[in-house]
């Protein structure tokens, strides 16, 4: 596929698609490790220190900045190298981590300040991510490239909410924390090597013409309404999921052993899956089939908090929800690229990605009060409902294509 005008191609001559994706592998891990801490870890150290439910869910107010990104990416496309942004936000989230560590056990204030700039951080290194996958990759390796992108995101959310909440049993809250800096000082060392990039034409554009050139597409306002409702469900079930493991009285080294040993191969075969799949079927058909898939993944929790939480249906709910969340959000991130253009990548997937943020952040809002009021599988049900709304603005995203 060729590119839109204004979006030159800025690879060098000669550099492998092998290499370009170890490169993207690299960088998305280290962007999925805060998101993983912040939704898989957080909830659990919180509803061990008996924090409510109500609590819990109101805690995704500090996720805002992932949500608003879209309004400091500009400066990021000005300013500096993909690699330098990316290995300052990684040194500043080491900092972060040793903060958790110097406060470890005092909830309050100062702690939802610490996650704020961890979540604040964590956005920044998110724009210079996506913006350098964006600009390494042809378009027509978009879908394999993105089959790994995810594969490498969700193993450092599942390291981070998984075998880090396995080995707070051993080594407590204090030990992982440092752990994670360490991993963060090591990650920018080695994001100081990645290759200078060559900005495409155009990039250093106030944030007015990027917002432009979307709503220029055709459709555009089926499109926004696709992006902000499409993983709904998938954004009100994550909130709930580690406290129901709890209540259920699964143990922290059960819930980070499955997070880790089934969750991690569940999810890298998902998300392999779901970029072959959407190359195979184009993006269109991959939404409709993989999100449909990941939607339906809801009622495995479901059927698991129905029946009383028996070993067997929790594990395969796990099991499925890695999976399918894989497939679906290689499908989605897939599309969110295709329409972004080169010149404008950081502000554009920003802003698209603030349309889906939004709609979480309001979902993880509730989702405690309802999860209390209602019990967990009628709220798990709930999630399954809210999945299913996107799918009525697929017909515009066939035409933004």
């Amino acid at each position: 596929m060729t590119a839109p005008a204004g979006d030159a191609d800025p690879r060098p001559p000669g550099r492998s698609p092998a290499v370009r994706l170890g490169w993207i592998a690299a960088v998305a891990f280290a962007s999925g490790f805060p998101f993983g801490f912040f939704n898989e870890l957080l909830p659990v150290y919180l509803r061990a220190r008996e924090a409510s439910l109500a609590q819990i869910g109101l805690l995704y107010n500090l996720s805002l900045p992932w949500a608003l990104k879209f309004l400091w990416a500009p400066f990021v496309d000005r300013v500096g190298t993909r690699g330098l942004w990316i290995a300052l936000c990684q040194v500043g989230l080491a900092g972060v981590f040793l903060g958790l560590f110097a406060r470890e056990g005092a909830i309050g204030p100062g702690l939802f300040a610490i996650v704020l700039l961890l979540v604040a951080l964590s956005a920044t290194q998110d724009i210079a991510v996506d913006a350098y996958t964006i600009e390494l990759v042809e378009r027509r390796e978009l879908g394999p490239a993105n089959g790994v992108r995810v594969t490498a995101y969700r193993a450092g959310m599942i390291l981070a909410g998984g075998a880090l909440v396995a080995a707070s049993a051993r080594f407590g809250w204090e030990g992982i924390f440092v752990a994670a800096a360490a991993l963060f000082l090591a990650l920018a060392a080695l994001t100081l090597t990645l290759p200078v990039r060559q900005r495409a034409p155009g990039a250093h554009t106030p944030i007015v013409e990027p917002l432009r050139e979307l709503l220029a597409r055709p459709a555009s306002g089926g499109l926004v309404l696709f992006v902000l409702t499409f993983k709904l469900g998938d954004l009100a079930l994550t909130p709930m999921v580690k406290p129901f493991w709890l209540d259920s009285g699964y143990s922290v080294e059960t819930i980070g052993w499955v997070q880790t040993t089934l969750g991690i191969g569940a999810s890298i075969v998902g998300a392999l899956a779901g970029g072959w799949a959407t190359a195979r079927m184009g993006v269109f058909r991959g939404l409709w089939v993989l999100g449909l898939t990941q939607a339906a993944s809801n009622l495995g929790y479901f059927a698991a908090a129905a029946a009383g939480a028996p070993p067997g249906l929790m594990y395969g709910a796990a099991i499925v929800e890695q999976f399918t969340q894989g497939l679906g959000t290689a499908a989605f991130v897939t599309f969110l690229m295709t329409i972004c253009s080169r010149r404008h990548a950081a502000t554009q997937f920003a802003l698209l990605s603030a349309l889906y943020r939004l709609g979480g952040i309001a979902a993880a809002d509730v989702s405690g009060f309802l999860a209390e009021r209602l019990g967990y599988a009628s709220y798990f049900l709930v999630t399954f409902a809210l999945a299913l709304p996107g799918f009525a603005f697929l017909a515009f995203v066939r035409r933004s294509l």
